[in-house]
């Protein structure tokens, strides 16, 4: 489903960022994320969503950690950091899609507050 390309994408990025730091479990566990979004169940959309927040948290522990050892080489930092911040942003947009009716319907997540078929009980 091509609404999963983000979720992918993001996931994709964290696993290789973990495999720079050869950190094996992590990109294990990035691999295991992209394969958990074949599995129509609201506790997975749920995980994987989770996910892409803690790789956000990541990324922008990632921009902090490089900027200071840039700066404090006299390295310019500008651009690294304006990538890094646009793979943060992106990360987490890529939670937005889980916000899609038809992946809505595929995880079995209900409607979404205030549209059709929601109901305030």
């Amino acid at each position: 489903m091509w609404l999963l390309v983000a979720p992918i994408l993001g996931l994709a990025l964290m696993a290789a960022h973990f495999l720079r730091a050869e950190a094996w479990v992590l990109v294990a566990a990035s691999g295991a994320m992209i394969l958990l979004l074949a599995v129509p169940r609201a506790w997975a959309a749920h995980l994987v969503r989770g996910a892409l927040v803690l790789g956000a948290l990541e990324w922008l522990r990632t921009v902090v950690a490089v900027a200071a050892i840039r700066i404090s080489a006299g390295v310019p930092a500008g651009r690294m950091i304006l990538i890094l911040l646009t793979v943060t942003l992106l990360t987490l947009a890529a939670i937005l899609v889980f916000r899609h009716p038809a992946l809505r319907r595929f995880y079995r997540l209900g409607p979404l507050r205030g549209s059709p078929g929601w109901s305030d009980r």
